[in-house]
């Protein structure tokens, strides 16, 4: 078997019910940078190298348009997840900000690896954490 050409992961989606919400949750709360917002449909952020989706599932469940892109419906329901990589500083940064900000962190902790998490929930209740990249063996990057 040969080595894979995947690089690592381009984007990330996640659902929400409420748009505004969320892009006042990922961009003023988690100070993410928008990128494209499309009405009720979706708002998308820079994270990096990669790009965060936040789609609003009644809207990306209808098939496309006749003269639109052909990207197949799609959608999700209920609580997902998303890891965001921090660096020691940046994990003590963000937990003030979420305190700042209201939020509950719902965890903050070190696994036994000695990698420190934050886990708290966006508006619509995804589950989200804040991770050093040696949670996973990876070095960080800055």
């Amino acid at each position: 078997m040969t080595d894979t050409p995947i690089e690592g992961i381009l984007e990330t989606a996640l659902y929400v019910d409420d748009i505004d919400r969320a892009e006042a949750f990922y961009g003023g709360v988690l100070g993410l940078k928008t990128v494209l917002r499309a009405g009720n449909r979706h708002v998308f952020f820079s994270l990096g190298h990669s790009i965060l989706l936040i789609f609003n599932p009644a809207e990306t469940e209808k098939p496309p348009a006749a003269d639109a892109l052909p990207v197949p419906p799609h959608g999700a329901r209920g609580p997902g997840h998303a890891c965001f990589r921090l660096s020691a500083a940046g994990l003590d940064a963000m937990a003030e900000r979420l305190k700042a900000a209201g939020i509950a962190i719902e965890a903050d902790f070190r696994w036994p690896g000695g990698a420190r998490s934050l886990y708290f929930r966006d508006p619509a209740g995804n589950s989200l954490e804040c991770a050093e990249p040696a949670l996973w063996g990876l070095e960080t990057r800055t």
